[in-house]
């Protein structure tokens, strides 16, 4: 179920780069491919509004000793939570590396075909490279489907041989797309295909994580605590991950740039890309270490006992108060 919600990540990321190429290609304005989100975003709501039935929280692992503790209480032992922390710093990257490629790679290939010679320059790139963003578009569907499903199997092949093989997945996935990523971007100029064909691979390695970072969560941290988890684990992989990683691979770049020509355009942009490659690498040195700690914290979430001296937040007359187990026992 976590690989079929996940695909809404990539498949959806590629269907913007279809339909917004394609849209400002028609309109000759690139302004009206991002006009197509708001009538996306209203049929969404409609759907979560009339469709959607939230079910109850926990009511597949009700546990009576559980209680819903405070916000503070549960920034603090999940910050204890090792395979959390690094688990969501391993997630990182790949927002990270997803993020640059999102808004850099056709840009890229655009400046890597007028270095070429096989594409004349022109002054708005976003619409000359209209192109690219069509086939990057239809790679990242195609990959995101493959790499999420690939990555749930292989997980759940080898777990039955390894309870490690989650993180071990996701490492594996990152430390392969790589050299994958790297080779995509220094076949650049002298290559299309070898470009396409390279990152069709280090994309398709990439998605293994999607589904797979978000069941080790489920199974690390008890069920009173995964809302706060997720909530943090998605506000720091975006934050520190990719909302930021576009705006520094266009500073670097900038900074590289000697002079204004399309050699510098497209040589600096280079540079600065492959840096996702030693981000990924990192990546998977995060999950690596995850391995370490992924059974001692998934034991300790399945047998977790709130302390005696532990707060917790109780309704009473419409508000919540927050008191302590021993004050209840009394």
């Amino acid at each position: 179920m976590l690989s079929i919600f996940y695909f809404a990540i990539p498949v959806g990321s590629g269907l913007g780069y279809i339909v917004g190429s394609q849209v400002s290609a028609a309109a000759h304005n690139w302004h009206f491919a991002l006009r197509v989100t708001p009538g996306l975003g209203l049929v969404a709501v409609l759907l979560l509004l009339f469709v959607v039935r939230e079910p109850k929280r926990g009511a597949v692992e009700a546990r009576s000793e559980l209680h819903q503790t405070s916000w503070l209480t549960d920034l603090r032992e999940l910050s204890r939570n090792c395979s959390f922390v690094l688990s969501t710093f391993g997630f990182t990257a790949v927002a990270f590396v997803t993020g640059s490629l999102a808004l850099w790679a056709p840009t890229f290939l655009f400046r890597a075909a007028v270095f070429a010679g096989t594409k004349a320059p022109c002054v708005d790139e976003a619409h000359c490279s209209s192109s690219d963003s069509l086939i990057f578009g239809v790679i990242t569907v195609v990959t995101g489907l493959l790499g999420v499903t690939s990555g749930v199997q292989l997980s759940r092949l080898l777990r039955k041989k390894n309870p490690r093989a989650d993180p071990l997945v996701c490492a594996m996935g990152l430390l392969v797309s790589a050299p994958f990523l790297f080779l995509a971007v220094a076949f650049a100029e002298t290559s299309t295909i070898a470009t396409y064909v390279f990152i069709f691979i280090g994309e398709t390695f990439l998605s293994m994580n999607w589904a797979i970072v978000a069941d080790i969560l489920l199974y690390v941290v008890v069920p009173t605590r995964r809302s706060t988890a997720e909530a943090l684990q998605i506000v720091v992989s975006h934050l520190l991950g990719d909302a930021g990683s576009p705006y520094m691979i266009g500073v670097v770049s900038d900074k590289m740039r000697r002079t204004d020509s399309f050699l510098w355009q497209f040589r600096s942009l280079q540079l600065s890309l492959m840096l996702c490659s030693f981000v990924a690498v990192l990546g998977g040195a995060f999950f690596l270490a995850t391995a370490i700690f992924i059974e001692k914290d998934r034991s300790r979430a399945e047998s977790h006992v709130p302390a005696a001296d532990e707060p917790f937040v109780v309704p009473k007359s419409g508000r919540s108060t927050r008191v302590s187990v021993s004050s209840v026992l009394i």
